[in-house]
C-alpha cells in the first residue's frame, strides 16, 4: 500500500455518497464533497470534509475523483461541471451504478481529460458504507491499483479486481443486482401475500427457519417491512432504475429478464403511492390497489 498522503474529491453526497465519504475521512484521507443539491453535501464539513460550491473546486488537487450520483448522465454533468479539473493522470473511480450503454461516454470522457478510469460500482448499503464494509468490483489499468490502496482500504472490507476492461465490473455489478431486486422483491411480496391472507408473517418465518430457504437478507428486509420504518439504505427510486438497467442489459445480451422487468414495476408502483425515497422493501406497498394492511408485526 502507498504511504502517500491522498485526497479525493466525492462527487455526490447521497446515501452513499455521503457514507463513503465518512469512511474516508475516518482513516484520515484529504475529503472535498460536493453534490448538486449543497444542502447534502453541508453536514460533511462537521466530520472534516472541504465542501465546495463547485464541483471544479473539489476536483483542485485531487488525487483520485470518486463519483457516486444517481446515473450514467448524472456521472457526465458531474464530471463536465468539474471542469478544467480534474488533472490529467488523476485517478476516476467511477461508483455509480449506471449500466452498460452509458460507459462508452464516461471512458470516451477519461480518454478527453486523460484520466484514468477505474470501472468500479460497489455492493453493499448505507451501514455497510458507513463502516468500511463495502465490496467494490473493479475493472482499470494496472497503474491505478496503488493510488487506489488507500482509498479502497477505506471504503472496502473486499475488493475483487475484475481486469483492465472498463466493463466487466459493470457486468457484474448488473448480475449481482439481479439477484438482490429478486429477494427484495419476493420478501415484500411473500409478506404482503400473508398479511392479504390472514398469515402471521412470523409463521412463515419459523417454518423456513434454518432451512434452504432461510436465508440473511430475506430476514433483514422482513424486518424493515415489519417494523414499518422504511428509513431508506437503498431507495425505491434507484432500485427501480437499476432494475431498469438490468432488463436492457439483458436484452442487449438477448435474455429476457421478466422477474427484473415485473420489479422494476412494483417499484414505480411504490414511488406513484408516495414511497420514491423510502427502501426499497417498500415495493411491499406496490402489492395493494387500496390501501394496504399495516406492515406492522
Amino acid at each position: 500500500m502507498t504511504s502517500q498522503p491522498t485526497s479525493v474529491a466525492v462527487l455526490g453526497t447521497g446515501i452513499m455518497g455521503a457514507a463513503m465519504a465518512r469512511s474516508l475521512l475516518r482513516a484520515g484521507l484529504a475529503v472535498s464533497a460536493w453534490n448538486r443539491t449543497p444542502a447534502r453535501a453541508e453536514p460533511l464539513a462537521a466530520a472534516g470534509a472541504r465542501v465546495t460550491a463547485t464541483a471544479a473546486e473539489a476536483v483542485e488537487g485531487a488525487d483520485v475523483v470518486l463519483t457516486m450520483v444517481h446515473d450514467g448522465p448524472a456521472v457526465l454533468d458531474a464530471l463536465r461541471a468539474a471542469a478544467p479539473g480534474p488533472r490529467p493522470g488523476t485517478v476516476w473511480l467511477q461508483c455509480t451504478t449506471t449500466g452498460l450503454d452509458a460507459l462508452p461516454a464516461l471512458t470516451g470522457l477519461a480518454r478527453e481529460r486523460g484520466l484514468v478510469f477505474v470501472d468500479a460500482p460497489v455492493l453493499g448499503t448505507r451501514e455497510p458504507a458507513e463502516e468500511g464494509r463495502l465490496t467494490v468490483l473493479a475493472a482499470g489499468p494496472d497503474e491505478a491499483r496503488e493510488p487506489l490502496a488507500p482509498v479502497l482500504d477505506a471504503l472496502a472490507a473486499r475488493v475483487r479486481w475484475l481486469g483492465d476492461r472498463p466493463g466487466d465490473a459493470t457486468r457484474l455489478k448488473l448480475v449481482c443486482n439481479s439477484w438482490v431486486l429478486a429477494v427484495n422483491h419476493g420478501a415484500a411480496e411473500t409478506l404482503a401475500l400473508a398479511r392479504g391472507l390472514g398469515v402471521d408473517p412470523q409463521d412463515f418465518l419459523d417454518t423456513i427457519a434454518g432451512g434452504g430457504l432461510d436465508m440473511g437478507y430475506l430476514r433483514m428486509k422482513a424486518e424493515v417491512i415489519r417494523s414499518g420504518d422504511f428509513t431508506p439504505s437503498f431507495a425505491v427510486r434507484t432500485a427501480e432504475k437499476d432494475a431498469r438497467l438490468i432488463v436492457e442489459a439483458g436484452r442487449s445480451a438477448g435474455v429476457r429478464m421478466d422477474v427484473a422487468e415485473a420489479g422494476a414495476e412494483r417499484f414505480r408502483r411504490a414511488a406513484e403511492q408516495g414511497h420514491g425515497d423510502e427502501d426499497m422493501a417498500a415495493s411491499y406497498y406496490a402489492g395493494f390497489d387500496g390501501a394496504p394492511p399495516s406492515p406492522g408485526s
